[in-house]
């Protein structure tokens, strides 16, 4: 059983702290969930898995808040960095609904791997877990924002026939993007996956072309 303590800068602290903002019904804004994370955002990677095992939503959103944080933040040396990665593929149990993935894959994740092999966005990609598909395409914003399109397009192929909603839409979402950098990809992918692609993705893939464009594939599916 892990044991938590509380002084100031542990997850014990946080969970108290969050206490605090819990409403008497329902649930805290999110805002204030990383308001407070970021009150906390020198935990350590220790701490972090600790919220990460909460059964507590916010908890958890705290925890990937808060290495969402670190990894953005330029003082953050490169062995933190890769303790974050390392927590973060290792403990992808408890990184299990999208809003945790799309909070900290970006930059955990895609940005860590900016200047290094792939290969675990693709091992990822096929992983019998939708939330581990969906962080291997929604990593790549990391690579999008640098301009660097193939890992997109190439796990967008991957997943491109996907049968989970919260897969298609991320794929969909993320050639889309990648697209506004580069609209003759986007086409090209689609010319190999719109006839048979779920709908759902299609659409989101889509959203920003041409309206005659977006006819043309949206009636070939």
């Amino acid at each position: 059983m892990t044991v938590v303590t509380t002084a100031e800068g542990t997850a014990g602290e946080f969970e108290r702290r969050l206490d605090a903002l819990m409403p008497a019904s329902g649930r805290p804004p999110m805002r204030d969930v990383f308001g407070l994370a970021k009150e906390f955002v020198s935990l350590v990677p220790a701490e972090i898995e600790v919220l990460l095992e909460s059964p507590r939503h916010e908890s958890r959103v705290g925890a990937v808040s808060v290495m969402d944080f670190q990894a953005r933040r330029r003082t953050t040396g490169e062995e933190r960095r890769a303790e974050l990665f390392e927590l973060y593929l290792r403990r992808h149990d408890r990184i299990d609904t999208w809003d945790l993935v799309d909070r900290a894959a970006p930059w955990v994740v895609g940005a860590y791997l900016l200047d290094k092999p792939r290969d675990p966005l693709y091992e990822l990609a096929r992983s019998q877990r939708w939330y581990e598909r969906r962080t291997a395409i929604v990593a790549t914003f990391a690579f999008i924002r640098r301009g660097d399109l193939d890992d997109t397009f190439a796990i967008g192929d991957l997943l491109a026939h996907d049968t989970e909603d919260l897969v298609q839409k991320a794929v969909g979402g993320w050639v889309r993007e990648a697209g506004k950098r580069d609209e003759r990809r986007l086409r090209e992918f689609l010319d190999r996956h719109a006839p048979t692609m779920p709908r759902t993705a299609l659409r989101y893939a889509v959203e920003k072309l041409d309206p005659q464009l977006r006819r043309h594939y949206l009636t070939r599916s």
